[in-house]
C-alpha cells in the first residue's frame, strides 16, 4: 500500500505572529499533524457511454457493452481530503451498510469486526448467514497505522455504484492502533490496486477484480474527489465525489482527458518527467521524480515529495512567494499560518506543474493545481483568523500524488489499457475561478527513455530482507557455537564439564 497520512489536527497555544506589508498580518501556530494515512481499490440499466477525443489523439476509454449506468454513481461518494472519501456499501446477508474509505494505494477490501471508541458500528459476523472465515490471519501495516483481522468471503452490494451483489474476498478488522481515527465517518477501506498488493498474498482476490470477472464490467473506474475543506465538522460530511466503476462519465470533467502510460502494476506508478514552481523549472535529474516510486494514491492526504524534490520546491516556493519571511515550521507541517479573516494568502503563492509522460512517449503533457489546492484551509481562530496548513511534504518512499493533486482533477484508472487518465474536475473551483489546469502535449526528446528506472519494489526489498536477518542470524549462531563448544565437553559419565575438567579426567 502507499501507507501515507491522515490528518487529524489540534492547535497548541499561539507562538509568535509576523506583519508584512503584502497582507494584513499572519500569525503561526504550532500544528500537531500525524503523518500516515488516513488513519497512513446480473442485471444493470443501460445507458450508453458517450465517446469524446483526447487531446492527445486518443479516444475516450468508454463501455463497449452499454450496460453500465454511469448516472447512478454520481456523487456517491462522502467526505473530504482530511478525513477521506468514502462509499456506502451494503455487506452480508442481511445487508448491513457501512462506509468504506476509498483507497487507491491499497488492494485489500477490509471492515471493522469490532467495537472501537472511533468509530460508531462495525460489521457484525455473526448477523450474515452468507459469511466464511478461511480462518487466516491478515495483517496490514501503513506508514501510520495498523490493523489484524481475520480472511473470509461474504455478498457486498453497492446501492450507487454497479447494480447486483457479489461473492468478495474480506478482512474482518479484530483489532488495530492508528487506522482509525477521531472525526472519521467510515469502518472499512476499499483497496482498489493490483493483486501484486493484496494480504496476506497475491492469491486474495482484490475487490475490483472481483467485480470485473463477476459482473462482467469493463476494467477500468474513475474518481472525482472535490475537496470539502480540512475543516472539523460536527455535521454529516458533505457530498465528496464520484467513484464510477466500469468506465468514464464525462459530465464530471472539463476539456478533454490526457493519458499517461502505467508504469507497474501494482501501485498505480506512473512516470513524472519534471516540476515547475510557477515558470521555475526545478531541473533536477528525472529520476529524482520517480525515486523510488511515483504513484496516485486516493488514500494519502498530501502530495508528496521525494527529499531532495521537496527541498527544491520549498527553495523555488520561497524565491517566487510575495512573504520572504516565512516560518520553517508551515513547510515541515508543523505549523499553521493564520491570515486576518477574509485575507485569502493564495495570491502570494505560485502555481505548482508536474509533466508527466504521454502515451506516445516521445511527448508529455503538464498537469498544474494552483495555491487553492496545496494552501488548504484548516479552521477559525477566534472568528478573527484563517488559518491555513502546507499541502505537501517529504516523502521516504517516493513521490505520492495524494488527494491535493487528486481534487484538482477527475483521473481514470483505465486498467484494461495500461493508463490513467487526467483531466480538470468540474468541481475543482474556488470562487468562481478554476484551480487545475492541464496543457500539452510537449516534446519529452530531452528527457530520459526512462525516469524511474531505479524503482524497486516492496516484496523484493521484504525478500531482500528477510534474507539478511536469514544471514545475520546464521552467522550468529555459529559464531555463538565457537564460543560455546571449545569451553564445553561431555566426558564419559554424560555429565557437563569444562576443558581443565576433562584433562584431569584422563589423567586419571
Amino acid at each position: 500500500m502507499a501507507n501515507t497520512d491522515p490528518v487529524p489536527v489540534k492547535l497548541l497555544p499561539l507562538v509568535f505572529s509576523l506583519c508584512f506589508g503584502v497582507a494584513n498580518c499572519f500569525f503561526i501556530f504550532p500544528l500537531k499533524i500525524y503523518q500516515g494515512k488516513y488513519n497512513v481499490s446480473s442485471d444493470v440499466g443501460l445507458t450508453p457511454l458517450r465517446s469524446v477525443q483526447a487531446s492527445d489523439g486518443l479516444s475516450l476509454a468508454s463501455d463497449p457493452s452499454g450496460i453500465v449506468n454511469f448516472l447512478d454513481m454520481i456523487n456517491n461518494l462522502q467526505g473530504d481530503s482530511g478525513r477521506g472519501y468514502y462509499i456506502e456499501m451494503s455487506v452480508g446477508t442481511p445487508g448491513q451498510k457501512l462506509n468504506i474509505l476509498v483507497d487507491t494505494g491499497s488492494s485489500t477490501f477490509a471492515v471493522a469486526a469490532a467495537p472501537h471508541p472511533f468509530i460508531t458500528h462495525y460489521f457484525n459476523t455473526d448477523l450474515s448467514s452468507t459469511y466464511m472465515t478461511f480462518g487466516q490471519k491478515v495483517s496490514v501495516r501503513y506508514t501510520q497505522g495498523n490493523w489484524e483481522g481475520e480472511l473470509g468471503t461474504d455478498r457486498v452490494s453497492m446501492p450507487m455504484g454497479p447494480n447486483g451483489t457479489f461473492n468478495i474476498n474480506i478482512a474482518s478488522i479484530m483489532s488495530s492502533e492508528g487506522f482509525f481515527l477521531p472525526g472519521v465517518n467510515w469502518q472499512g477501506i476499499l483497496g482498489l490496486a493490483y493483486p501484486s498488493l493484496a494480504r496476506p498474498d497475491s492469491s486474495v482476490e482484490p475487490f475490483f477484480n472481483t467485480a470485473v470477472r463477476e459482473m462482467g464490467i469493463p476494467d477500468i473506474f474513475s474518481l472525482q474527489m472535490c475537496g470539502a475543506g480540512l475543516a472539523a465538522s460536527n455535521t454529516a460530511d458533505p457530498v465528496g465525489g464520484s467513484l464510477i466503476m466500469g468506465g468514464v462519465e464525462p459530465t464530471l470533467y472539463r476539456g478533454s482527458l490526457w493519458y499517461t502510460p502505467i508504469k507497474e502494476e501494482w501501485y498505480y506508478q506512473l512516470e513524472v518527467l519534471k516540476l515547475e514552481v510557477g515558470d521555475q523549472n526545478l531541473n533536477l535529474d528525472c529520476k529524482e521524480y520517480n525515486m523510488d516510486k511515483a504513484i496516485v494514491d486516493s488514500g494519502t492526504t498530501l502530495l508528496r515529495l521525494p527529499a531532495n524534490v521537496f527541498n527544491a520546491v520549498v527553495e523555488a516556493i520561497t524565491r517566487s512567494s510575495l512573504i520572504q519571511d516565512f516560518s520553517s515550521g508551515f513547510w515541515a507541517g508543523t505549523k499553521l499560518a493564520c491570515w486576518m479573516k477574509g485575507e485569502s494568502p493564495w495570491r502570494f503563492f505560485p502555481k505548482l506543474s508536474i509533466y508527466l509522460r504521454a502515451t506516445n512517449t516521445s511527448q508529455s503533457f503538464r498537469i498544474t493545481i494552483l495555491p487553492q489546492l496545496y494552501i488548504q484551509p484548516i479552521m477559525d481562530v477566534d472568528d478573527t483568523l484563517d488559518c491555513f496548513r502546507f499541502g505537501v511534504s517529504s516523502s521516504a518512499n517516493g513521490l505520492v500524488m495524494g488527494a491535493t493533486v487528486m481534487e484538482g482533477f477527475y483521473v481514470v484508472f483505465d486498467r484494461a489499457q495500461h493508463r490513467l487518465g487526467f483531466a480538470p474536475s468540474n468541481c475543482a473551483v474556488n470562487g468562481g475561478v478554476a484551480v487545475s489546469e492541464i496543457a500539452g502535449p510537449f516534446s519529452a526528446a530531452d528527457v530520459a527513455a526512462d525516469c524511474s528506472s531505479g524503482t524497486v519494489k516492496e516484496p523484493v526489498l521484504w525478500v531482500v530482507s528477510y534474507a539478511l536477518m536469514a544471514v545475520c542470524a546464521l552467522v550468529l549462531l555459529i559464531l555463538l557455537l565457537l564460543l560455546v563448544l571449545p569451553c564445553r565437553r561431555q566426558d564419559y559419565s554424560g555429565e557437563i564439564t569444562d576443558e581443565s575438567s576433562l584433562v584431569r579426567h584422563r589423567i586419571k
